[in-house]
């Protein structure tokens, strides 16, 4: 079953983002994974079959191994648990959604890099750094670096994320707050890294995105996803050259390839393209799981 729209569900609507869409339920929130796909910003007209399911699933996989870092934001991924009738939409919502806490965000996005790709390494070709923290001369793309290093992007309402600098979010959100969100990034990095490594994949980097329930830090939205991270096979692993993803670096290929100016609206994808784009997700899931798509 593809999913796109969501509009069997008669809740207010939170938030529809590129790929979730979120429903209020007062003091919780039912985030819905569709099956939509976007690069560059862009949303695309086709639908990529189970993308909703893996990206649920790995985050709740992910949440589930990191609780002893931090807490996360998750209730239940149990259909029959949901209240407000929600039950009754079993076939559509298991395995692609979850009911969490409602939580204060924070504004910022939390960036680790382990290696040298995508904005970081353009930054650093521009600047010998990334975020203002310098890094070794000489650098290839893909390089692993010295250690995990913490850049931070604030968040945009449209359009693409600003890279900052620790000092900018410090001012931003205070040095308590921005020191935490450094803290526990780096250390949910590098348990995961390790995990991955441990199943054959490299974790180049990944995102989070942080807020408070009750009080507390909290880490929500999705963790350590094809969609949030890039993940590489370590067995086809070479710096110099763009690496073999576990994520849409297959589709942003293809549109590379084509003469798209990367602004709406997004061209059809033919279906080679979204069938390979299918088979990574899964492929994603089920080697960082150990276990089969149901």
């Amino acid at each position: 079953m593809l999913i796109n729209n969501t509009d069997f569900i008669k809740l207010p609507v939170y938030i529809k983002g590129k790929v979730r869409n979120v429903y209020d339920l007062g003091d919780k929130l039912l985030i819905v994974v569709t099956d939509r796909i976007s690069a560059f910003d862009v949303v695309f007209p086709n639908l990529i079959p189970n993308k909703g399911k893996v990206l649920n699933s790995i985050s709740e996989f992910w949440f589930d191994y990191t609780k002893d870092i931090i807490g996360n934001h998750v209730i239940t991924t149990d259909v029959s648990q949901y209240p407000e009738g929600l039950s009754q939409f079993k076939e559509e919502l298991q395995g692609r959604s979850m009911l969490v806490k409602k939580i204060k965000m924070v504004e910022a996005e939390c960036i680790v890099r382990g290696y040298l790709e995508g904005s970081g390494l353009k930054d650093y070709k521009a600047t010998g750094s990334i975020c203002g923290i310098k890094l070794p001369e000489g650098l290839k793309q893909g390089d692993k670096l010295p250690e995990p290093i913490f850049t931070p992007s604030t968040k945009a309402t449209e359009g693409h994320d600003q890279n900052v600098s620790f000092e900018v979010l410090c001012k931003e959100i205070g040095s308590d707050l921005a020191n935490q969100l450094k803290e526990k990034s780096i250390a949910l990095y590098n348990k995961a890294s390790k995990y991955a490594e441990s199943k054959g994949i490299i974790l180049a980097d990944t995102k989070f995105e942080f807020g408070f329930a009750d009080g507390e830090l909290v880490v929500a939205d999705e963790v350590f996803t094809p969609d949030s991270s890039r993940f590489w096979d370590m067995k086809e692993y070479e710096p110099g050259r763009p690496q073999k993803s576990f994520d849409k670096q297959f589709l942003r290929e293809y549109l590379e390839s084509i003469t798209w100016d990367k602004k709406p609206p997004a061209p059809e994808l033919p279906d080679d393209v979204i069938r390979n784009t299918e088979l990574k997700y899964i492929e994603a899931y089920e080697c960082l799981t150990g276990k089969k798509l149901d």
